[in-house]
């Protein structure tokens, strides 16, 4: 279920503790226009999970560009029909949630390089920020159904997929 959320909540504009936290029914789906309940929270709804052969966070490259395989992008059953117009050889965003990030970590030494000064994670690409989203921009190599083989991507099995986007000059 961890690896697999149907709905994280958060307070609208504050981050919540913990790892991806709140899971929610899928009723809670039913929000006001602007994606706030009445209660002023907001729902995000992974739309796939990423499979890859990355099984363990210390073993990703920092980067896709760095050494990082292609991957299985599983997308869910309800966001199919959003896939029509992508094809083969596209450049696209994939944004994740960043699922095993240390939330509460601030400052961090970037590249892992204690040998740099301690830096504002806003200031740098760190996993572990307050709302950990990743963003990755990889290519389309082969469309299955509902799986997309994307990369290069660094990012572990499991992950959960946010959303899609074209990569538009």
């Amino acid at each position: 279920m961890r690896d697999d959320p149907t709905i994280a909540s958060a307070d609208a504009g504050f981050p919540v503790g913990g790892r991806f936290e709140g899971l929610m029914r899928k009723r809670a789906m039913q929000n006001q226009t602007d994606g706030t309940s009445r209660t002023g929270r907001f729902q995000l709804r992974p739309i796939g999970v990423i499979r890859s052969s990355i099984k363990d966070r210390s073993k990703a490259p920092k980067q896709g560009s760095e050494g990082a395989p292609d991957v299985w992008l599983e997308m869910r059953a309800f966001a199919e029909e959003a896939l029509d117009g992508l094809a083969v050889g596209d450049e696209i965003v994939v944004l994740t949630w960043l699922h095993r990030a240390r939330r509460e970590t601030m400052k961090v030494h970037p590249r892992s390089d204690p040998e740099r000064r301690l830096t504002g994670v806003f200031a740098t690409r760190s996993p572990d920020r307050p709302n950990p989203i990743g963003l990755h921009s990889v290519t389309v190599r082969k469309i299955d159904g509902r799986r997309l083989r994307i990369g290069p991507m660094e990012a572990i099995d499991g992950t959960p997929v946010l959303d899609v986007k074209p990569v538009r000059c």
